[in-house]
């Protein structure tokens, strides 16, 4: 089979692979699509060579069918339509026993750790499989991973019905981020620069606004009212998304940091003081978060078609990746694990 490998900074590679009969509790995996997040970008750029070593194959968004069953496997059948929660706590840490395990001290996070699912065929331990409803397209699916991240954020900011909140960033997250929020019965602003972005949220029914045409602290206070938002997810990554952010919040508001900063940031404590404002760290999920993210998905509330901008097969990785970096009229970029094994 084949699969993708990231073979040193700025360097992906597709190459023969051996596909890996599943142990005992193990499933094999016909992977269907697989999306690329920032995270697979951080790795392309080598900010995670000391978890991601050359020839890793990477990926975690997915889904697929179940290929191959594993000795003691129950409760699945070949063919059943799936995706995967690519977490594995060790369940002694004490993260882990006060009931935390998915920021857990040894934690393995599938596709950084460990293999990927950017191959035909991905072994996984079956307690991380996610069941999928029959009718929901795979393609579709393989964004289930990111709306979990959404359900999670949104769930730690504590939102509550009728609150305000903005969402500083609007890559696909952000814009899942936003839909959370909004079926939470939140009033929702998303902040984003690129144009393409703005059009996509607009087209979900989203307000957004251009940070380079207003100054976002100013609309917000207008339109909270002149108070300020309860809530504000910093999904950019940047400087300026997160001075917008802590900008943005009223007294006594919380500002989820979703977006990940790979350099430590100036911020501003005294506003932190002056309004008693809360800083919540959100990094993963948890299992209920994946199954409010397949009920949300499969039922409609939150779709996922429209984020998707385009489909690359398996031996174009490196296009797709280049595709996603390069921005221009781009949300999220799948790549098709079986086209090049038809």
């Amino acid at each position: 089979m084949r699969a993708a490998h990231y073979t040193g900074p700025g360097s992906i590679t597709v190459a023969e692979a051996a596909a890996v009969p599943p142990r005992a509790g193990e499933v094999q995996i016909a992977v269907a699509y697989t999306g690329i997040c920032g995270t697979d970008l951080h790795i392309l750029h080598g900010h995670m060579d000391q978890r991601v070593r050359p020839w890793a194959v990477l990926g975690h968004e997915m889904s697929g069918r179940i290929r191959a069953l594993g000795a003691d496997v129950s409760g699945w059948q070949l063919d059943d339509p799936v995706t995967v929660m690519p977490t594995i706590w060790c369940g002694q840490c004490p993260a882990c026993r006060a009931g935390n395990s998915h920021v857990c001290h040894h934690l393995t996070f599938v596709g950084i750790d460990a293999p990927g699912s950017m191959q035909a065929y991905w072994t996984v331990p079956a307690d991380l499989l996610v069941r999928l409803p029959a009718s929901l397209p795979l393609a579709h699916a393989a964004l289930i991973e990111p709306v979990a991240v959404a359900v999670h954020d949104v769930r730690r900011s504590g939102l509550r019905l009728g609150e305000h909140a903005v969402v500083v960033g609007g890559g696909p997250v952000g814009v899942l981020i936003g839909l959370v929020a909004r079926r939470a019965g939140a009033h929702v602003l998303l902040v984003e620069p690129d144009q393409y972005r703005r059009s996509v949220a607009d087209g979900l029914g989203l307000r957004t606004v251009d940070p380079a045409a207003v100054e976002v602290g100013h609309l917000v206070e207008e339109w909270s009212g002149g108070a300020g938002a309860a809530v504000a997810f910093e999904v950019s990554g940047t400087e300026p998304g997160l001075v917008a952010a802590v900008r943005a919040l009223a007294v006594r508001g919380r500002m989820v940091l979703v977006g990940i900063h790979p350099t430590p940031r100036p911020v501003d404590l005294h506003r932190f003081f002056w309004r008693e404002l809360s800083l919540v760290g959100a990094r993963l999920y948890d299992r209920s978060d994946f199954d409010e993210a397949v009920r949300l998905v499969a039922g409609g509330a939150v779709p996922t078609e429209p984020l998707i901008s385009r489909i690359e097969p398996l031996e174009a990785a490196r296009q797709a990746f280049q595709a996603l970096e390069d921005g221009a009229g781009v949300m999220k970029v799948l790549v098709d694990c079986q086209a090049a094994s038809r």
